[in-house]
């Protein structure tokens, strides 16, 4: 006999709780009268002096006394009601004339009962709203539970072949999978598994992604937060959240945790803070995460994951062996590394055919790869915008531009002076960069203003750069303060348009004082105090043992090399002031100039007769493939950031 069991729906399980109960009952208590009264015929409505006028008559058959009403009968049947007013004689009058008398008690459910159950049910439904909070971990009665969100690895949708451009991080990364994944493997010889990976790096480097790989190649979950998500308002909920965090995550073995911005939480402990009792809730969260990364075996196949761009500022308990056993530096990427983000992220982008993927690597050194990704978006949105069918390379030069230096600002009207002020100062930057041997060749300049910037002048990096010489710097101190000296030599007068020149250039040259030693007056001494934000590029100053006397000098030094460096520009513009008083005029006329008309304004000035005077040595430097259109966006004079360290030169 063939079985019909698969045939029949399942039936749905209704579930009942004691709420539901207890709000029919308060609608149906509440309700009632109101439903019996749509049913009924509707008495008559009698002031009190009527209805006494009508038991005098013998009109009234009975009557029913409430607290308030008094409701009855009238002879000919029909009912009515009047409001009850506190009148002593009324009994003796109703029973002389014989009317029928009954009382209403009055109902103590309806009285108190029913409102202090009405206030006791709602209090109840609220705590239990508060507990649940509309989700794990956020009512105001778990805020100590810890608010990681779990992914399970193979949900991440990330692995090391969606990552590029970290290189030797994926190489570190890929062991720790091999780890989660047969921790046998590396005991048999009595090999521990790492407690702790702790990444660092400069913003945008893709350290969250490097986690979430990993999570993804290994197939086990994924807890993932912010450091700034253990600490609240309460004391100790940190604490408890870290316990928490923990307990979840052992339970979920083999796991990955992965704490990002960790220096929220773990930052240095300050001599003589907590000595008394460590009420601070920062300190005792930190104490808590210490305890946790001792209490686990290495076992327990649990793995913590940690990033930071300020690993200077944590605590020496926290980056000790036996806690984070292991430092991965996620570094900008270097040319293969931009190339293998770019056929990344360029994968799902319809591409021209004069776009290529390698020279588009070459001329974004410095960038990270968020900066890269950002790129590519802008192109295809500029692509989009004017209606292309493909992403040409022109859209990419423009989104370089927009990336680096801000959008067009045309609407920014200068007057005449204004705008031969700007022409001049950039003017001075791209001959010098253009006529000195030891810096970067320009591609273009412009006196359309971009950002805050009235002009700029941009050069392309012919290679990546690790390392600079002492000639090197005091070139690229001479391209900066290039305009200043144009505009002097122009105008014999200065602007505000070097400000930014001038900061630039005087931090350039304190740096050559104070940490590389380029000083004969001070000697090879480093006088900086340790770098506080490597990864942000964040202003040096002198150390805290340095004397006054000391700070006195570096100033001196400082403004020396400044000041030779600008000597140096006057002189290098005055003897090209032809191709100066040229090139000033073109961007007069052109708004733009690139670096081929450069090197032809140059080589023109050399061949004519007043040339012939011009000091030696002081040739253009030819741009090679200088018909590529290409940017300059970086300047490595140290491991500071690119927006920090821009080689483009601009006048405000």
């Amino acid at each position: 006999m063939e079985s019909t069991n698969s045939s029949k729906t399942p039936r749905k399980r209704i579930n009942v709780s004691m709420w539901h109960v207890m709000m029919v009952v308060i609608a149906m208590t509440v309700l009632r009268p109101m439903i019996m009264s749509m049913f009924s015929e509707a008495p008559t409505e009698l002031s009190y002096s009527e209805f006494k006028s009508a038991v005098r008559g013998g009109a009234v058959e009975s009557v029913v006394i409430g607290s308030e009403r008094i409701e009855g009968t009238l002879s000919d049947g029909k009912a009515f009601r009047t409001v009850r007013v506190e009148d002593r004689a009324l009994i003796d009058v109703l029973e002389q004339h014989r009317v029928e008398v009954h009382g209403r008690a009055v109902n103590p459910f309806v009285g108190w009962l029913l409102p202090l159950g009405l206030m006791l049910g709602v209090s109840l439904l609220l705590m239990q709203r508060l507990r649940k909070g509309g989700g794990v971990g956020t009512g105001l009665f778990s805020f100590s539970k810890s608010k990681a969100r779990m992914t399970e690895g193979e949900q991440s949708g990330v692995t090391f072949e969606d990552i590029g451009g970290a290189g030797e991080a994926v190489t570190d990364l890929r062991e720790i999978t091999e780890f989660l994944k047969s921790p046998e493997q590396f005991q048999r010889l009595g090999g521990k598994m790492p407690k702790g990976v702790l990444l660092v790096g400069p913003p945008g480097t893709g350290k969250t992604l490097l986690a979430r790989a990993t999570a993804g190649e290994a197939g086990v979950p994924f807890f993932s937060l912010s450091g700034a998500e253990f600490v609240e308002m309460f004391v100790g909920v940190g604490a408890s959240r870290v316990r928490d965090l923990f307990v979840q995550a052992k339970k979920k073995a083999p796991a990955i945790i992965f704490i990002d911005e960790i220096d929220a939480i773990g930052g240095r402990r300050a001599a003589g803070v907590g000595l008394s009792g460590g009420h601070d809730e920062r300190e005792q969260t930190l104490n808590q995460l210490l305890a946790e990364m001792d209490g686990f075996q290495p076992t327990t196949g649990l793995m913590l994951i940690a990033a930071t761009n300020r690993p200077e500022v944590l605590d020496a308990a926290l980056l000790r062996p036996g806690r984070f056993d292991r430092r991965v530096v996620v570094g900008l990427p270097d040319l293969t590394g931009r190339l293998e983000i770019l056929k990344i992220h360029t994968s799902g982008i319809t591409l021209a055919r004069d776009v290529e993927l390698e020279n588009l690597a070459r001329i974004t050194p410095g960038f990270s790869g968020a900066d890269v990704a950002n790129v590519i978006n802008e192109a295809a949105l500029l692509a989009s915008r004017d209606g292309k069918d493909a992403v040409a390379a022109a859209d990419f030069d423009s989104a370089i531009e927009r990336v680096i230096a801000g959008s067009e600002r045309r609407t920014r009207a200068m007057n005449e002076h204004e705008k031969r002020v700007v022409a001049a100062h950039e003017a001075g930057h791209a001959l010098a960069a253009a006529l000195l041997p030891n810096v970067d060749p320009v591609h273009k300049v412009s006196i359309i203003p971009r950002g805050n910037a009235l002009g700029y002048t941009w050069q392309r990096p012919v290679e990546d750069r690790y390392i600079m010489g002492q000639n090197e710097l005091q070139d690229r101190l001479v391209v900066l303060l290039g305009g200043r000296a144009a505009e002097k030599l122009v105008f014999a007068e200065v602007s505000t348009g070097a400000a930014d020149d001038l900061a630039r250039a005087t931090d350039l040259a304190r740096r050559m004082v104070t940490e590389y030693g380029m000083s004969d007056e001070l000697g090879p001494v480093r006088l900086a105090a340790d770098m506080q934000a490597q990864y942000l590029g964040a202003p040096g100053h002198l150390d805290a043992s340095v004397s006054a006397v000391t700070a006195a000098r570096v100033d001196d030094e400082t403004a020396r090399i400044v000041r030779e460096a600008l000597e140096h520009a006057l002189r290098l513009l005055s003897v090209h002031r032809t191709s100066l008083d040229a090139l000033t005029q073109r961007l007069c006329d052109k708004e733009t100039v690139n670096g081929v008309e450069i090197t032809e304004l140059l080589a023109k000035a050399k061949s004519a007769p007043s040339a012939k005077g011009a000091v030696p040595g002081a040739v253009p430097r030819l741009e090679k493939n200088a018909n590529h259109r290409t940017l300059s966006n970086a300047e490595k004079t140290n491991s500071r950031s690119r927006r920090k360290s821009n080689p483009v030169s601009t006048s405000k």
